[in-house]
């Protein structure tokens, strides 16, 4: 993988250490104030922006802090909306989807990959990898919205307000539409660097057999 400059490691690691301390800073406003929703929303964010550092201590994955700050702006993203911006700001949910989206487009292709790359007897072309990468996410998105549905139901039934919730037929189309266009991102301009990657994930999970 190609190395990043000293400096924009360390910015990079700051913008991350940064959207970590204001995760933590919600989840104490939750504590403080009684506020499950904000407790649940930012204690689950906070733990998956550790998820590049656990990888590196357990399976030795020498990971770039982009990625690391990539897993911490989708979840970011994600929580602060549901601290009021979804309600407040009408393109704040488009952006998460497809920001999420990338990262579930992301992570797919890397294991696809890896596993390729492992494996004599998988071979993935790379215009195959475009559709791959757009059938991952679209799958996901569809259990999502179920999930989310599954949320309303229960929350119906018992009175509990819940972290998530679908908004209408219009939403959830809109919901796969920007979830579409996070992983045509990936699908066009990631797969050249989630390449390099997949070369560490396969050597680093690999190495042994």
């Amino acid at each position: 993988m190609t190395l990043l400059p000293r400096p924009r490691i360390h910015n990079q690691r700051r913008l991350t250490r940064l959207m970590q301390v204001i995760l933590l800073a919600i989840v104490a406003y939750g504590v403080v104030f009684s506020q499950p929703k904000a407790i649940t929303n930012g204690g689950i964010a906070l733990l998956i922006t550790f998820v590049p550092a656990i990888l590196e201590r357990n399976y030795n994955l020498p990971l770039d802090p982009w990625l690391a700050l990539w897993i911490t702006v989708a979840v970011f993203l994600h929580t602060m909306g549901s601290a009021g911006l979804y309600a407040r700001i009408g393109w704040w949910d488009h952006l998460t989807h497809a920001m999420s989206a990338s990262l579930i487009a992301g992570a797919g292709y890397t294991v696809a990959r890896a596993i390729d790359l492992h494996s004599d007897d998988i071979n993935i072309p790379n215009r195959f990898a475009f559709v791959y990468i757009l059938i991952v996410v679209l799958a996901f998105g569809v259990i999502w919205e179920l999930f989310e549905f599954g949320l309303d139901i229960v929350a119906n039934e018992t009175g509990i307000t819940m972290p998530l919730a679908q908004h209408g037929l219009d939403d959830t189309v809109r919901d796969v539409m920007f979830n579409s266009v996070g992983a045509i991102l990936v699908a066009i301009f990631g797969q050249v660097h989630l390449l390099s990657l997949a070369e560490i994930v396969n050597i680093s999970l690999f190495a042994n057999e």
